[in-house]
């Protein structure tokens, strides 16, 4: 998982950090180029995922495109090369200054998730003498069959339009004349792992691509998001996720127009395996079933597993003496500052090096400075 001649630059390093590892990174994203190729699919990486620098350019060299949340990650994909024309805007609240931003860059689309935001864009284009080029975000009321707070397209979930304003979203449409709509998006959650649910979506998608050439609107693009998830249990076993399949799922099942595009918002599936959080044992303690085995990192690096249960392995890399059960937890002043519990790792000391496995996606972009701790720096193999 970790080459071992890695391991003295690694323990050169001031913990905690984390380490993304750079061949597989390539390998992954080769994968994913080779699978989406086969169909003439494009690929918008979701910077929200990951946005270390060096991670970034290794993606950008395999030419996707960027899926951004914010105007800051516009101008942060324009910054690190991404070419306009290859910038998805996506977000259930952008403001006037993130539209503006987007507008001026010229993006190939704002996914728009509400008849107000739709109308305030048109506003904002209005003002600026521009065309803007929108997808309407829908919610198919598909379950994604994973965690409900990475849940996001259920009719109850706060993102997309649902079918029953489709009347209004049209009429709504043929009366702005800075708007033009070119395509229709849809995500319905992450660490998406049964194929099913891509089928099922891509039904549900022929439909609603029914109804709007039905309604005389010519769609460009259509764009499914992203949500494959990774095997977060077994990372060593299956360290690049099964972009065959699930390219496949939606060629198999999803009915294009002639010329019509497909596009895909992949994160979590780029980076999440090639990255490790890499902490030191602070102290182990003495509890009355296990110990504790206390770290320098804590949910300020990694929130997941503080968040929503999120599971990720963990390795002890500088002890080889036989196991024992440990409750793994940061130094953060929260009860919930918990990476796992009762798990069986070799015998650790202050000092030993942990790595926590699956941890490039959401890690880095997610860490805060709580309890005023020092965000710390991530490396990549030739940056060590």
């Amino acid at each position: 998982m970790i080459r071992k001649d890695l391991l003295p630059k690694l323990l050169s390093k001031a913990t905690p950090f984390y380490f993304y590892d750079t061949a597989l990174l390539r390998q992954t994203v080769e994968e994913i180029k080779r699978e989406s190729s086969k169909y003439g699919y494009h690929v918008h990486y979701a910077l929200k995922a990951n946005t270390h620098d060096a991670v970034v350019k290794e993606i950008v060299s395999a030419g996707f495109g960027a899926d951004c949340v914010s105007g800051n990650e516009v101008s942060y994909a324009k910054k690190m090369g991404i070419p306009s024309k290859k910038i998805a805007f996506a977000g259930v609240g952008k403001t006037d200054r993130e539209i503006l931003t987007a507008l001026k860059a010229g993006i190939f689309s704002f996914n728009c998730e509400s008849i107000p935001e739709i109308e305030v864009i048109n506003e904002l284009a209005m003002q600026e003498g521009m065309i803007a080029p929108i997808a309407i975000r829908i919610n198919p009321d598909v379950d994604p069959e994973t965690h409900e707070y990475i849940t996001t397209g259920l009719k109850d979930n706060k993102f997309g339009i649902n079918h029953w304003d489709f009347d209004l979203v049209a009429q709504k449409l043929k009366s702005l004349s800075n708007i033009e709509l070119t395509g229709i998006h849809f995500h319905v959650g992450s660490q998406i792992t049964n194929m099913g649910v891509f089928e099922q979506l891509s039904l549900k998608i022929n439909k609603i691509a029914s109804w709007f050439k039905e309604n005389d609107f010519h769609l460009h693009h259509i764009n499914v998001g992203g949500g494959l998830g990774i095997n977060y249990d077994a990372p060593i076993q299956e360290p690049v996720a099964d972009f065959k399949s699930y390219f496949k799922a939606f060629h198999d099942h999803i009915i294009l127009e002639e010329g019509q595009q497909l596009h895909f918002e992949l994160g979590r599936s780029v980076v999440a395996q090639c990255g490790h959080l890499i902490s030191q044992v602070l102290y182990v303690k003495k509890g009355l079933e296990t110990q504790f085995m206390i770290l320098d990192a804590g949910m300020t690096e990694l929130i997941r597993p503080a968040l929503y249960g999120a599971h990720h392995e963990i390795s002890v890399l500088t002890s080889d003496l036989p196991k024992e059960k440990y409750d793994v937890v940061g130094p953060v002043c929260e009860s919930s500052d918990v990476f796992s519990k009762g798990i069986m790792l070799p015998k650790a000391q202050r000092g030993d090096i942990i790595a926590i496995h699956s941890s490039g996606a959401y890690g880095q972009t997610m860490a805060s400075s709580y309890n005023m701790r020092d965000l710390v720096k991530g490396y990549t193999t030739e940056e060590l």
